[in-house]
């Protein structure tokens, strides 16, 4: 039996094997109609077979009624109708059920076979019963008329509900097969929706990350050697005002930079000179122990300058003033670099970059005074970085501010690295120091 996808979905609704209560009343109106031809030609058989009326009516009627059984078994209904044709009965149910039989999923082995023995079955029993009315004088036609009106009805009883199934059985297959497909595509569809919902999430939290680290990047970097130097900036306002108005336009282009850092990574279009500045005067605004009113000029001439100029991303190039400003924050700091000086893809000189800077911002706010070696070596395929500092000396020795951490540093650093395939590796020396290596691919 072969059901369609809309039956499929309405399984259940219908009594016994019938999916729907349709299929039900056209079967059960099909069976009625077979059983009462076969029970009026059961009068017929009857009288030539010399048995009571009432017996030939009711094993027609019984013989007919097999055709509600079609979509369960309709070999069997086939069957039936081949073996009562010799009683000429059961037209209509040979017909449906060649159909059925037809239709359905069986092989066409199985199909053909039976078909066969139809056809066979009509085409004898047509022949005999049109040779015996040629013999009794009933058909005055020539010799052509018995094989040709057996043929033609055996063909005509056969061969049209055969192809009509076979038609009407493949159109269900490929219905079932395109809505399987349709099914499957909008399966696919939407897995391919979550699939893209999930990747657009995840390049949320990637792109959330990367903004993250590179402004922890610049402003922890900034922002400690801007503490460093209003500390020393407070220390000195009262006895060495030059010395405090050149810490204070050290912090003013501490915070030019910053800003400016910050602006070419969030893409915020430049509002003016005097919101640069105020943001500027921000930063310098926690020192108020500075009473000197050129330190505060110096301080606004310095921050002014933040929306006249335009840096570009941090490279290798940069790292002699990335190692000055640490070393003007009180830091001993020394640059060493190995090998042919060459240019990298920008990727890798702001990580190269950026690796040594939060290095260098670890050494200040957990190793302040702690004299610092910064390596820098051009090999092949590859350009190597360390930053190794030697134990800090005793908190006596040098006067530090407390400077927050936030844990995050180091992660940061081996997520870039590792975003470019290198590899990064940081921890304490033997020395009482701490060293933080990487090796990134070039």
């Amino acid at each position: 039996m072969t059901t369609t996808g809309e039956e499929h979905t309405t399984a259940g609704t219908g009594p016994w094997w019938w999916v729907r209560w349709r299929s039900a009343v056209l079967d059960g109106g099909l069976a009625l109609a077979s059983a009462a031809e076969c029970a009026g030609e059961g009068v017929r058989f009857a009288n030539d077979a010399g048995l009571p009326v009432p017996v030939g009516v009711a094993f027609g009627a019984i013989a007919g009624s097999v055709l509600l059984l079609r979509r369960k078994w309709p070999i069997a209904v086939v069957l039936v109708s081949i073996a009562i044709t010799p009683a000429q009965m059961g037209f209509l149910m040979g017909l449906v059920g060649l159909y059925t039989l037809a239709a359905s999923e069986l092989p066409r082995r199985i199909i053909g076979a039976l078909a066969g023995m139809s056809f066979a079955g009509m085409l004898i029993v047509t022949f005999v019963r049109a040779h015996q009315g040629v013999v009794r004088g009933d058909v005055t036609m020539g010799d052509w008329f018995v094989p040709f009106i057996s043929i033609t009805t055996a063909i005509g009883m056969t061969a049209p509900p055969v192809l009509l199934g076979l038609y009407v059985g493949a159109r269900r297959r490929l219905m079932e097969s395109l809505r399987e497909r349709a099914d499957s595509l909008e399966r696919e569809l939407q897995l391919l929706a979550e699939r893209a919902e999930e990747r657009a999430e995840w390049a949320r939290n990637e792109e959330r990350t990367r903004i993250a680290r590179d402004m922890h990047d610049v402003v922890a970097h900034r922002v400690s050697l801007m503490v460093v130097h209003a500390a020393a900036l407070q220390a000195v306002a009262r006895k060495d005002p030059e010395k405090a108005v050149k810490n204070a336009a050290l912090v003013g282009d501490m915070g030019r930079q910053a800003l400016t850092e910050l602006r070419e990574m969030l893409g915020v279009l430049r509002t003016g000179e005097g919101a640069d500045a105020r943001a500027s005067s921000a930063a310098v605004a926690p020192v108020p122990s500075v009473p000197l009113a050129a330190v505060g000029a110096a301080a606004a001439a310095a921050a002014s300058r933040a929306a006249d100029d335009s840096v570009d991303g941090p490279c290798l190039a940069e790292l002699d003033e990335l190692v000055g400003q640490s070393a003007a924050a009180g830091m001993v700091v020394e640059l060493s670099v190995h090998g042919d000086v060459r240019d990298y893809a920008p990727a890798v000189e702001q990580t190269a970059y950026r690796v040594v800077q939060e290095a260098l911002t670890n050494v200040h706010k957990h190793a302040a005074g702690a004299k610092t070696h910064v390596r820098l070596a051009h090999r092949v395929s590859e350009i190597a970085m360390q930053v190794e500092n030697e134990c800090p000396p005793e908190p006596g020795d040098v006067s530090s501010v407390r400077l927050p951490s936030g844990g995050n540093g180091l992660l940061g650093m081996k997520e870039r690295v590792a975003a470019l395939g290198g590899v990064f590796v940081s921890g304490p020396t033997d020395a009482g120091g701490f060293r933080v290596s990487a090796v990134i691919p070039a």
